[in-house]
């Protein structure tokens, strides 16, 4: 089964499930979110023939939560029968040929959260966070479909602020594409569990400093929901062409 984590104001990928249960958070034993454009819930069901667990939604560090209620969705899912895991969010572009509105798959990641869901000794190899045969079905699938998709690193914060643009400055000098509050505790959690996790960022909007234009979720919210349609035709086509062909 493959699980899935919807990011903000990406929900509309789920309407595409063709959905045989519902869980709310509480049943994962998870708080609700109390971010816009996070439902909350868990859809079970399947999409293009193949069974699927989306978590429509997630809690975040800077709603006041630790990283174990963070990833407690991804153990859940794991719990149910998940063997591989895609995750969303939605991030600002810091990659000035990364446009908004575009997706970027994530080659690697920063933590800059100062936070992990592991504790003691969980020496845990994050040298492939992100599988390799995943993102290359996706590129393969990005290429026949001719949706611009761009891989990149993201760099995970804490948040609820968006970024100075001094901040910026120095997550370009030190490699970063994309910046967001959410992904990377999900994905540590994941490869601690033997789960090969693929994530992709709708990017949103300019990160501080590269447009005058200021920044807001709303603005976030819209550009996901209008870039949900790429990614529900990539995620079909490579659950039709190389999962279900495996």
């Amino acid at each position: 089964m493959i699980g899935m984590v919807l990011g903000s104001g990406l929900g509309p990928l789920a309407d595409e499930i063709e959905i045989d249960a519902e869980f709310s958070f509480s049943d994962a034993g998870m708080p609700e979110s109390s971010v816009p454009g996070h439902s909350g819930k868990f859809l079970r069901g399947r999409l293009a023939g193949a069974e699927v667990l989306v978590m429509k939604g997630r809690v975040h560090l800077y709603e006041g939560h630790s990283a174990q209620v963070v990833t407690a969705g991804v153990r859940w899912m794991v719990q149910q029968g998940v063997r591989s895991l895609v995750l969303t969010n939605a991030a600002g572009t810091l990659n000035t040929d990364f446009s908004p509105g575009e997706w970027m798959m994530l080659s690697d990641h920063l933590n800059l959260t100062r936070a992990s869901p592991l504790q003691g000794a969980e020496f845990v190899d994050m040298s492939e966070a992100y599988d390799a045969r995943w993102r290359a079905a996706f590129r393969d699938a990005a290429n026949a479909l001719a949706i611009p998709l761009h891989e990149g690193v993201y760099a995970g914060l804490r948040g609820p602020q968006f970024e100075t643009p001094a901040e910026i400055r120095m997550l370009r000098a030190i490699g970063a594409d994309a910046v967001g509050m959410s992904t990377v505790l999900e994905t540590i959690q994941a490869r601690a569990l033997g789960v090969p996790v693929v994530a992709f960022s709708c990017l949103t909007n300019w990160a501080a400093g590269i447009s005058s234009t200021p920044l807001n979720h709303e603005e976030v919210l819209e550009t996901g929901k209008q870039a949900a349609g790429s990614m529900t035709s990539l995620l079909k086509r490579v659950i039709s062409s190389y999962v279900l062909a495996d």
